[in-house]
């Protein structure tokens, strides 16, 4: 599915959604379930609206991610040139996120306005050709136009999450009848199963083939591998103490903690797939670096 097909589909689950909530919110507070979807819908419209153009600066603004210069970091900004030079691309932003998780992620509408954040964490751990195939494997989303589709899906699903627990928190209040409480068990159970069915439908197969090209890009599979392992082991030790979980899609490795029925729901492929696939991909083309 396009790009454009995927973003389309994600404003419409959305639409639908908040449709949903405004007819049960309209319904139970104002008996008026037309009003309650309408105002929904305008809403659903300005959020989707704020997606589209400004999910890369929400993303990099909750995490405190600062755009940076050569001058500020040489080593990060040297092997990202180095990519871009291996990849034929243009040189995007570069930001540094101020958390010990190491991790890395890009944003933006396309290739003119995309970033590529890592964090302090991922610096101290990985050697630079670790990190050479963490930012290939990020480049690789640029190249691809992921970076617009996950940053949306990330706003969307945590917009979804957040109207689905106002609901929630207003029908506490509310005593109308089993049927209302039984509408909003429902509600407050599909909105974020289906807020995190939106990123798994365009993240996991993103993943595997950025991986793949990224590899491909510098011709390294195996360097990336390791340094997917690390980077598993390194988040399992520090997750991430800031941001959503609806953002956890951008980033290369899962930043949060979660197991049980949460990892039904992971937003990435196992890491150990990941690696199988790196080593295979190594043996087939030689490879080996």
């Amino acid at each position: 599915m396009s790009g454009a097909l995927r973003l389309s589909a994600m404003f419409l689950v959305m639409i639908a959604i908040f449709m949903a909530i405004g007819w049960i919110v309209g319904t139970i507070f104002f008996n008026d379930w037309i009003m309650g979807s309408l105002v929904f819908l305008i809403l659903a419209g300005v959020i989707n609206f704020i997606s589209y153009f400004f999910s890369d600066k929400i993303v990099l603004a909750s995490y405190g991610a600062k755009i940076i210069t050569k001058a500020d970091q040489p080593r990060l900004y040297n092997i990202v040139n180095k990519v871009c030079l291996k990849a034929n691309m243009p040189m995007p932003k570069i930001a540094i996120v101020p958390v010990a998780t190491p991790n890395a992620f890009a944003t933006g509408r396309n290739e003119k306005t995309a970033v590529v954040a890592a964090t302090e964490g991922i610096l101290s751990l990985l050697t630079d050709d670790e990190l050479e195939g963490v930012l290939a494997h990020e480049m690789a989303h640029i190249k691809d136009k992921d970076m617009l589709v996950m940053s949306v899906a990330a706003t969307v699903a945590g917009a979804i999450s957040f109207a689905s627990r106002m609901a929630f928190f207003s029908a506490m209040g509310n005593r109308r009848g089993n049927q209302n409480a039984l509408l909003f068990l429902v509600l407050v159970i599909t909105a974020p199963i289906a807020a995190m069915l939106l990123r798994l439908a365009i993240s996991r197969n993103r993943e595997f083939k950025a991986d793949k090209e990224g590899a491909l890009m510098i011709q390294k599979p195996l360097r990336l591998a390791r340094a997917l392992e690390k980077l598993e082991a390194g988040n399992r030790r520090k997750p991430i103490g800031r941001g959503s979980p609806a953002s956890a899609s951008l980033f290369i490795v899962n930043p949060f903690t979660g197991g049980g029925f949460v990892s039904i729901f992971m937003t990435h492929p196992p890491v150990k797939v990941r690696v199988r696939r790196l080593e295979q991909l190594a043996d087939q083309t030689g490879y080996i670096g």
